[in-house]
Protein backbone atom coordinates (compact mmCIF):
# COMPACT_ATOMS: atom_id res chain seq x y z
CA UNK A 1 0.00 0.00 0.00
CA UNK A 2 1.26 3.46 -0.93
CA UNK A 3 2.27 5.61 2.04
CA UNK A 4 0.24 8.82 1.92
CA UNK A 5 0.81 11.73 4.33
CA UNK A 6 -2.38 10.62 6.11
CA UNK A 7 -1.08 7.07 6.61
CA UNK A 8 2.34 8.35 7.69
CA UNK A 9 0.73 10.57 10.30
CA UNK A 10 -1.51 7.73 11.50
CA UNK A 11 1.55 5.54 12.08
CA UNK A 12 3.22 8.37 13.97
CA UNK A 13 0.11 8.86 16.11
CA UNK A 14 -0.18 5.11 16.76
CA UNK A 15 3.46 4.94 17.81
CA UNK A 16 2.98 7.77 20.28
CA UNK A 17 -0.25 6.23 21.59
CA UNK A 18 1.69 3.09 22.51
CA UNK A 19 4.31 5.21 24.27
CA UNK A 20 1.83 7.22 26.35
CA UNK A 21 -0.25 4.14 27.16
CA UNK A 22 2.85 2.40 28.55
CA UNK A 23 3.55 5.54 30.59
CA UNK A 24 -0.03 5.67 31.92
CA UNK A 25 0.21 2.00 32.85
CA UNK A 26 3.30 2.80 34.94
CA UNK A 27 1.72 5.84 36.58
CA UNK A 28 -1.38 3.92 37.67
CA UNK A 29 -0.31 0.35 38.55
CA UNK A 30 -2.74 -2.22 39.89
CA UNK A 31 -0.35 -3.80 42.39
CA UNK A 32 -0.26 -1.30 45.26
CA UNK A 33 -3.88 -0.13 45.04
CA UNK A 34 -5.52 0.50 48.42
CA UNK A 35 -8.95 0.48 46.72
CA UNK A 36 -8.46 -2.19 44.02
CA UNK A 37 -11.93 -1.94 42.45
CA UNK A 38 -11.60 1.83 42.07
CA UNK A 39 -8.16 1.56 40.45
CA UNK A 40 -9.42 -1.23 38.19
CA UNK A 41 -12.21 1.06 36.94
CA UNK A 42 -9.76 3.95 36.48
CA UNK A 43 -7.43 1.73 34.47
CA UNK A 44 -10.34 0.34 32.45
CA UNK A 45 -11.16 3.86 31.27
CA UNK A 46 -7.62 5.22 31.04
CA UNK A 47 -6.06 2.30 29.15
CA UNK A 48 -8.92 1.60 26.76
CA UNK A 49 -7.81 1.87 23.11
CA UNK A 50 -7.81 5.49 21.98
CA UNK A 51 -6.20 7.93 19.54
CA UNK A 52 -4.41 9.86 22.35
CA UNK A 53 -4.42 12.92 20.11
CA UNK A 54 -4.50 15.40 23.00
CA UNK A 55 -1.30 14.16 24.68
CA UNK A 56 0.18 13.82 21.18
CA UNK A 57 -0.20 17.58 20.77
CA UNK A 58 1.51 18.08 24.12
CA UNK A 59 4.46 15.96 22.98
CA UNK A 60 4.77 17.65 19.59
CA UNK A 61 4.49 21.12 21.11
CA UNK A 62 7.30 20.11 23.45
CA UNK A 63 9.59 19.61 20.45
CA UNK A 64 9.05 23.23 19.43
CA UNK A 65 10.52 24.48 22.71
CA UNK A 66 13.07 21.80 23.59
CA UNK A 67 11.03 20.52 26.54
CA UNK A 68 12.25 17.26 28.07
CA UNK A 69 10.28 14.19 27.01
CA UNK A 70 9.53 13.22 30.62
CA UNK A 71 7.91 16.60 31.29
CA UNK A 72 5.80 16.31 28.14
CA UNK A 73 4.69 12.79 29.07
CA UNK A 74 3.72 13.96 32.54
CA UNK A 75 1.61 16.82 31.17
CA UNK A 76 0.14 14.59 28.47
CA UNK A 77 -0.74 11.91 31.00
CA UNK A 78 -2.49 14.46 33.22
CA UNK A 79 -4.48 15.72 30.26
CA UNK A 80 -5.50 12.19 29.26
CA UNK A 81 -6.70 11.55 32.83
CA UNK A 82 -8.98 14.58 32.59
CA UNK A 83 -10.22 13.55 29.15
CA UNK A 84 -11.01 9.99 30.32
CA UNK A 85 -12.74 11.27 33.45
CA UNK A 86 -14.98 13.37 31.22
CA UNK A 87 -15.85 10.36 29.06
CA UNK A 88 -16.82 8.30 32.12
CA UNK A 89 -19.14 11.03 33.41
CA UNK A 90 -20.53 11.90 29.96
CA UNK A 91 -21.58 8.27 29.49
CA UNK A 92 -23.55 8.09 32.76
CA UNK A 93 -27.36 7.68 32.63
CA UNK A 94 -27.80 11.22 34.01
CA UNK A 95 -25.77 12.61 31.10
CA UNK A 96 -25.62 10.94 27.67
CA UNK A 97 -26.63 7.45 28.90
CA UNK A 98 -24.27 5.50 26.64
CA UNK A 99 -23.53 1.79 26.81
CA UNK A 100 -20.53 1.69 24.47
CA UNK A 101 -17.24 3.61 24.49
CA UNK A 102 -14.09 2.85 22.51
CA UNK A 103 -15.60 -0.45 21.40
CA UNK A 104 -16.26 -1.69 24.94
CA UNK A 105 -18.98 -1.37 27.57
CA UNK A 106 -18.88 2.02 29.29
CA UNK A 107 -17.46 2.12 32.81
CA UNK A 108 -20.85 2.24 34.54
CA UNK A 109 -21.87 -0.84 32.54
CA UNK A 110 -18.63 -2.76 33.13
CA UNK A 111 -18.68 -1.89 36.86
CA UNK A 112 -21.60 0.13 38.27
CA UNK A 113 -22.71 3.77 38.42
CA UNK A 114 -21.22 4.57 41.83
CA UNK A 115 -17.86 3.10 40.86
CA UNK A 116 -17.94 5.01 37.57
CA UNK A 117 -18.57 8.32 39.35
CA UNK A 118 -15.71 7.66 41.78
CA UNK A 119 -13.39 6.55 38.98
CA UNK A 120 -14.06 9.80 37.14
CA UNK A 121 -13.51 11.83 40.32
CA UNK A 122 -10.27 9.97 41.02
CA UNK A 123 -8.91 10.43 37.49
CA UNK A 124 -9.61 14.18 37.67
CA UNK A 125 -7.76 14.57 40.95
CA UNK A 126 -4.98 12.22 39.82
CA UNK A 127 -4.32 14.61 36.93
CA UNK A 128 -3.40 17.39 39.36
CA UNK A 129 -1.32 14.98 41.44
CA UNK A 130 0.70 14.25 38.30
CA UNK A 131 1.15 17.92 37.41
CA UNK A 132 2.14 18.73 40.97
CA UNK A 133 4.99 16.23 40.90
CA UNK A 134 8.57 17.51 40.65
CA UNK A 135 8.99 15.08 37.75
CA UNK A 136 6.77 17.37 35.66
CA UNK A 137 9.09 20.39 36.13
CA UNK A 138 11.67 21.37 38.68
CA UNK A 139 10.21 24.89 39.01
CA UNK A 140 7.18 25.00 41.31
CA UNK A 141 5.96 28.20 39.62
CA UNK A 142 5.81 26.42 36.25
CA UNK A 143 3.95 23.51 37.83
CA UNK A 144 1.52 25.96 39.41
CA UNK A 145 0.83 27.60 36.05
CA UNK A 146 0.18 24.20 34.48
CA UNK A 147 -2.22 23.25 37.27
CA UNK A 148 -4.11 26.55 36.97
CA UNK A 149 -4.35 26.24 33.19
CA UNK A 150 -5.68 22.68 33.31
CA UNK A 151 -8.15 23.64 36.04
CA UNK A 152 -9.49 26.44 33.82
CA UNK A 153 -9.72 24.10 30.83
CA UNK A 154 -11.62 21.46 32.79
CA UNK A 155 -13.84 23.67 34.93
CA UNK A 156 -16.78 26.07 34.81
CA UNK A 157 -15.42 28.15 31.91
CA UNK A 158 -14.12 25.13 30.04
CA UNK A 159 -15.17 21.52 29.64
CA UNK A 160 -17.64 21.25 32.54
CA UNK A 161 -19.28 24.53 31.59
CA UNK A 162 -19.51 23.38 27.98
CA UNK A 163 -21.18 20.16 29.05
CA UNK A 164 -23.74 22.17 31.01
CA UNK A 165 -24.48 24.31 27.96
CA UNK A 166 -24.76 21.13 25.90
CA UNK A 167 -27.35 19.68 28.28
CA UNK A 168 -29.29 22.95 28.19
CA UNK A 169 -29.11 23.05 24.39
CA UNK A 170 -30.67 19.58 24.30
CA UNK A 171 -33.55 20.44 26.65
CA UNK A 172 -34.19 23.79 24.98
CA UNK A 173 -33.80 22.50 21.40
CA UNK A 174 -31.22 25.17 20.68
CA UNK A 175 -30.43 25.55 16.97
CA UNK A 176 -28.26 28.68 17.03
CA UNK A 177 -24.83 28.36 15.40
CA UNK A 178 -23.19 30.92 17.69
CA UNK A 179 -24.29 29.10 20.84
CA UNK A 180 -23.19 25.73 19.44
CA UNK A 181 -19.75 27.15 18.62
CA UNK A 182 -19.44 28.61 22.12
CA UNK A 183 -20.40 25.39 23.91
CA UNK A 184 -18.11 23.27 21.73
CA UNK A 185 -15.22 25.70 22.20
CA UNK A 186 -15.68 25.09 25.93
CA UNK A 187 -16.58 21.40 25.93
CA UNK A 188 -14.08 20.16 23.32
CA UNK A 189 -11.79 23.07 22.53
CA UNK A 190 -10.61 23.86 26.05
CA UNK A 191 -8.66 20.62 26.41
CA UNK A 192 -7.15 21.08 22.96
CA UNK A 193 -5.97 24.52 24.05
CA UNK A 194 -4.31 23.04 27.10
CA UNK A 195 -2.74 20.33 24.93
CA UNK A 196 -0.98 22.97 22.85
CA UNK A 197 -0.29 25.41 25.69
CA UNK A 198 1.15 22.95 28.22
CA UNK A 199 4.54 22.64 26.55
CA UNK A 200 4.66 26.39 25.92
CA UNK A 201 4.30 26.77 29.69
CA UNK A 202 6.91 24.07 30.34
CA UNK A 203 9.28 25.68 27.83
CA UNK A 204 8.48 29.21 29.07
CA UNK A 205 7.71 30.30 25.51
CA UNK A 206 7.08 33.88 24.44
CA UNK A 207 3.78 35.65 23.85
CA UNK A 208 3.77 35.27 20.05
CA UNK A 209 4.43 31.53 20.21
CA UNK A 210 1.69 31.00 22.79
CA UNK A 211 -0.77 33.06 20.74
CA UNK A 212 -0.07 31.01 17.61
CA UNK A 213 -0.62 27.76 19.48
CA UNK A 214 -3.85 29.09 20.97
CA UNK A 215 -5.26 29.94 17.55
CA UNK A 216 -4.20 26.54 16.21
CA UNK A 217 -5.78 24.70 19.14
CA UNK A 218 -9.05 26.63 18.95
CA UNK A 219 -9.43 25.94 15.22
CA UNK A 220 -8.47 22.28 15.56
CA UNK A 221 -10.78 21.73 18.52
CA UNK A 222 -13.74 23.05 16.57
CA UNK A 223 -12.77 21.14 13.42
CA UNK A 224 -12.50 17.98 15.52
CA UNK A 225 -16.05 18.44 16.80
CA UNK A 226 -17.41 19.11 13.32
CA UNK A 227 -15.69 15.94 12.10
CA UNK A 228 -17.32 14.07 15.01
CA UNK A 229 -20.74 15.38 13.97
CA UNK A 230 -20.13 14.23 10.40
CA UNK A 231 -18.99 10.79 11.57
CA UNK A 232 -22.05 10.55 13.80
CA UNK A 233 -24.14 10.77 10.64
CA UNK A 234 -22.02 8.71 8.26
CA UNK A 235 -20.15 6.07 10.28
CA UNK A 236 -21.38 2.91 11.97
CA UNK A 237 -21.16 2.05 15.67
CA UNK A 238 -18.71 -0.74 14.82
CA UNK A 239 -16.38 1.75 13.13
CA UNK A 240 -16.56 4.42 15.82
CA UNK A 241 -16.64 2.12 18.84
CA UNK A 242 -19.57 4.07 20.31
CA UNK A 243 -23.24 4.58 19.59
CA UNK A 244 -24.05 6.77 16.61
CA UNK A 245 -27.00 9.03 15.90
CA UNK A 246 -27.65 9.74 19.59
CA UNK A 247 -27.37 13.52 19.24
CA UNK A 248 -30.02 13.51 16.54
CA UNK A 249 -32.30 11.24 18.57
CA UNK A 250 -31.88 13.48 21.63
CA UNK A 251 -32.85 16.57 19.66
CA UNK A 252 -29.40 18.17 19.86
CA UNK A 253 -28.52 20.57 17.06
CA UNK A 254 -25.18 19.64 15.46
CA UNK A 255 -23.00 21.38 12.90
CA UNK A 256 -24.42 19.03 10.28
CA UNK A 257 -27.98 20.06 11.19
CA UNK A 258 -27.12 23.75 10.99
CA UNK A 259 -24.76 23.75 8.01
CA UNK A 260 -25.64 20.56 6.12
CA UNK A 261 -23.06 17.87 5.33
CA UNK A 262 -21.34 19.85 2.60
CA UNK A 263 -21.40 23.03 4.65
CA UNK A 264 -19.98 21.24 7.68
CA UNK A 265 -17.15 19.78 5.61
CA UNK A 266 -16.39 23.19 4.11
CA UNK A 267 -16.33 24.80 7.57
CA UNK A 268 -13.98 22.11 8.89
CA UNK A 269 -11.62 22.67 5.96
CA UNK A 270 -11.69 26.43 6.54
CA UNK A 271 -10.76 25.88 10.19
CA UNK A 272 -7.90 23.61 9.14
CA UNK A 273 -6.52 26.28 6.80
CA UNK A 274 -6.66 28.86 9.59
CA UNK A 275 -4.94 26.44 11.98
CA UNK A 276 -2.11 25.84 9.52
CA UNK A 277 -1.71 29.57 8.89
CA UNK A 278 -1.30 30.20 12.62
CA UNK A 279 1.62 27.76 12.79
CA UNK A 280 3.66 29.40 10.01
CA UNK A 281 5.52 31.19 12.77
CA UNK A 282 7.36 27.93 13.51
CA UNK A 283 8.41 27.19 9.93
CA UNK A 284 9.31 23.61 9.03
CA UNK A 285 9.06 22.54 12.67
CA UNK A 286 5.27 22.86 12.35
CA UNK A 287 4.96 20.20 9.61
CA UNK A 288 3.50 17.64 11.99
CA UNK A 289 0.85 20.15 13.09
CA UNK A 290 -0.26 20.55 9.48
CA UNK A 291 -0.50 16.77 9.13
CA UNK A 292 -2.46 16.59 12.37
CA UNK A 293 -4.91 19.22 11.13
CA UNK A 294 -5.55 17.22 7.95
CA UNK A 295 -5.96 14.04 9.99
CA UNK A 296 -8.57 15.62 12.26
CA UNK A 297 -10.96 16.27 9.39
CA UNK A 298 -10.05 13.19 7.35
CA UNK A 299 -10.29 10.50 10.01
CA UNK A 300 -12.83 7.70 9.75
CA UNK A 301 -13.24 7.06 13.49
Amino acid sequence: MESTPHHIFERQLTGFAQRIEAYLDQLLPEGAARAPRLVAAMRYALLAPGKRIRPFFVAESARLFGVAERSALQAGAALECVHCYSLIHDDLPAMDDDDLRRGRPTVHRAFDEATAILAGDALLTFAFEILGSAETHRDAQVRGELIAELARAAGKDGMAGGQMLDLQAESENVADLGRIITLQAMKTGALFRFACQASAILGQAGTAERAALTVYAERIGLAFQIADDILDVEASSATLGKATGKDKAAGKATFVDLLGLDGARAEAQKLVREAKDAMRLFGEKAAVFSAAADYVVGRQK
